[in-house]
């Protein structure tokens, strides 16, 4: 049945609040709050800031909590900025005594925010607040055990044995970068020594004559390859001789028109621009003249030239262009163990990985579960040294236990799962599948937070798990009060009976 409702727009006066002033506690964004070690944030951040000079900097709070929230929502800088505006939820996030209409900072703050929390912050920050989590789950765990049993006498204590199970793997995060060939880039670094003569030639126009770019024909030969469909090596080739010929020979008139001081007209955006744009043009050359693809520390954006293509050989995409991220999982929890922007293997990281392990927890771990490329034969002897069980195969021939070996190979893959669906997680959940940030050290800060914030969402998982336990314990101590009230005074009526 359908019940027509009053259609007409309601006045703000008619408009009910549900929390009638106070806010819930049990909302997502008030539970995070009291999840974070707000003070322990605090210490990291205050050195990056004078005692005595420079105006009063926003608070560690709103700066990494903005962070936060643009990493949950997946938002914009500037969306970020009108969410935490309309919504009292973020607003007490942030560390607002009140709600307030106002937009309590610009959103071109954002960036400075990235620059002032670094990975390395990010890094101690995930630690003390997954070490404080695991702590709580801890001391509630031992609760349940001690009302089961009697405590351990002391005599009884022995030093921990290798105990837990440790995730390792690495995954590459593209950056927000075009697929780069190199006669794009030729183009573009064609197109942007031009934008240079034309402003160091502003101020003398009418006074002398422009020098030549041919732009209007290097354009024309530039698209008639990049329009065809499938063009072929050769006259790709021809190609890249073209536009390189045009870059240098742009470059040689920007070093005229520099030696006579005529540099200081450009715009700091192109300046930044003509040491990549050199560097782009040697290694072009370089590949053009011994006709190979391969070059050390290859430039493959002009805007973020610290970005390299990392092989992956992935279906989907075989070279992928971002930073390669090592991380370990244990029990849900997420470590970021390195960020790197060049081509490595990740199976020379798998030693240090474990003494981190073991750093944290003061014991190694009993089995240590990682892909293929990781059981290389030192990974193996350290392993096999302190008592680790490393998962996969062993070498040599296949023992004849009854596919006991086999069996345990498959759980230990099936044990691995939890690793990948957390870079899922990071690439459709959240932001990890297209680093936004420009800035190298700003992507690896939208990276860092990524991490955490999805340590954040399984602490927040379990503080709403261990509130519903209590309260689903509070209504069974309440219902078999009532039954025994219930059963008392049927007894009561069958006497008076």
């Amino acid at each position: 049945m359908y019940r027509a409702e009053d259609e007409r727009q309601l006045e703000l006066v008619e408009f009910t609040l549900p929390f009638e002033g106070k806010l819930d506690p049990e909302n997502r964004w008030v539970i995070m709050a009291h999840a974070l070690p707000w003070e322990e944030i605090e210490k990291r951040y205050a050195h990056v800031f004078s005692e005595d000079n420079g105006a009063p900097a926003k608070s560690v709070r709103m700066a990494f909590g903005s962070l936060l929230i643009k990493e949950y929502l997946g938002l914009t800088d500037r969306e970020t900025v009108e969410q935490i505006r309309e919504n009292p939820y973020l607003q007490y996030f942030l560390g607002l005594k009140e709600y307030s209409k106002e937009a309590p900072f610009h959103h071109s703050l954002m960036t400075y925010f990235r620059k002032r929390l670094s990975a390395e912050t990010l890094f101690e920050i995930n630690e003390t607040m997954v070490k404080q989590a695991r702590k709580k789950q801890q001391e509630r765990e031992e609760g349940k055990r001690a009302k089961k049993q009697s405590p351990p006498d002391d005599k009884d204590k022995q030093p921990p044995s290798n105990q837990g199970k440790l995730l390792v793997d690495a995954t590459c995060t593209p950056a927000d970068i075009a697929y780069p060939t190199d006669l794009k880039l030729l183009n573009e670094a064609r197109e942007k020594t031009e934008a240079i003569i034309d402003e160091m030639h502003e101020p003398f126009v009418g006074k002398e004559a422009k020098p030549r770019t041919y732009r209007e024909k290097a354009r024309r030969q530039y698209l008639a390859v990049a329009k065809q469909k499938r063009a072929g090596a050769k006259k790709i080739r021809r190609a890249i001789r073209q536009q390189l010929q045009y870059v240098e020979r742009n470059l040689k008139t920007i070093d005229d028109m520099t030696a006579k001081g005529r540099l200081v007209y450009v715009s700091k955006r192109l300046q930044r621009l003509l040491p990549v744009i050199r560097e782009l043009v040697k290694q072009q050359r370089f590949m053009y003249e011994s006709g190979t693809h391969r070059v050390p520390d290859r430039i493959v954006s002009l805007y973020q030239p610290h970005v390299r293509p990392i092989v992956r050989g992935k279906a989907k995409n075989e070279t992928e262009f971002g930073a390669k991220v090592s991380i370990s999982l244990v029990d849900g929890y997420s470590y970021v163990e390195r960020i790197g922007w060049d081509a490595y293997n990740e199976s020379c990281d798998l030693i240090k990985q474990i003494e981190d392990y073991k750093k944290r927890f003061g014991f190694y771990p009993e089995s240590v579960h990682v892909d293929q490329i990781y059981r290389s034969q030192e990974n193996r002897r350290f392993c096999r040294t302190n008592g680790i069980r490393l998962s996969g195969a062993p070498l040599g021939r296949p023992k004849q236990d009854g596919g006991e070996a086999k069996r345990q190979w498959r759980q230990d893959e099936r044990d691995r799962c939890p690793i990948e669906g957390k870079f899922g997680q990071g690439k459709r959940r959240f932001t990890l599948g297209r680093i936004m940030a420009r800035l190298k050290q700003t992507a690896e800060t939208v990276i860092s937070v990524s991490f955490l914030v999805m340590n954040l969402e399984k602490v927040r998982a379990w503080i709403l798990s261990f509130l519903f336990f209590v309260l689903k314990g509070v209504f069974q101590r309440r219902f078999s009060a009532h039954c025994r009230l219930l059963r008392a005074f049927d007894a009561t009526l069958a006497t008076a009976a």
